[in-house]
């Protein structure tokens, strides 16, 4: 047990500020604000399930109408397209552009964190990414949030053989590709 749980607090905010100039300086050049980048970020992780402006309002923790108005400023500038689903032609998906992904490329978001962490053990990155995620996942279920994980943690991502996974809450099969991605409906375990 912690003897001071408001050090943590304190050192999480503080990494989270940094985070924030880190994603303000990558945006500048573009005029992007950073909540542009990691909506970026979030659309260059989401898998096919979860690339709709809902996904992207709930894993934010924004409203629709500041999603809405961020998408704009994001098709504006060409980073973003917009399309049918092609199931459920009411159903907007998002994906990054080509310049999107360009920028995405070029800005390398994470790599202030690489360098951050190049002086630390792999097993106290593991341990340490381990402790922050099982705090995250115990604070958005204490707060009904969803959890947004990887599609290969999730329990209803099945095994179907050697090669071939399921989604049963999709009920469609997965890509290798899919399970590398976030999904919105990630669950830890499958209620029975």
């Amino acid at each position: 047990m912690l003897k001071n749980p408001l050090l943590l607090l304190d050192l999480v905010g503080r990494i989270g500020h940094f985070i924030r100039m880190e994603l303000r300086r990558i945006g500048a050049e573009q005029g992007l604000q950073p909540v542009h980048v990691q909506a970026l970020i979030y659309l260059s992780q989401a898998n096919r399930f979860s690339n709709t402006p809902q996904a992207l309002s709930e894993f934010l923790g924004l409203t629709k109408g500041t999603v809405s108005q961020s998408l704009m400023l994001l098709d504006r500038r060409g980073l973003i397209e917009r399309y049918q689903d092609e199931i459920d032609r009411r159903v907007v998906r998002l994906r990054l552009s080509a310049q999107g992904e360009a920028f995405m490329n070029e800005a390398q978001p994470a790599l202030f964190w690489l360098d951050a962490t190049r002086n630390l053990s792999a097993n106290r990155i593991r341990s340490g990414v381990s402790a922050l995620r099982d705090t995250l996942a115990e604070l958005q279920g204490n707060s009904g949030a969803r959890t947004f994980g990887l599609c290969q943690t999730c329990g209803y991502c099945q095994r179907k053989s050697q090669r071939i996974y399921h989604c049963a809450w999709y009920g469609e099969r997965l890509s290798i590709q899919d399970m590398r991605k976030l999904c919105r409906e990630h669950t830890r375990e499958i209620e029975q």
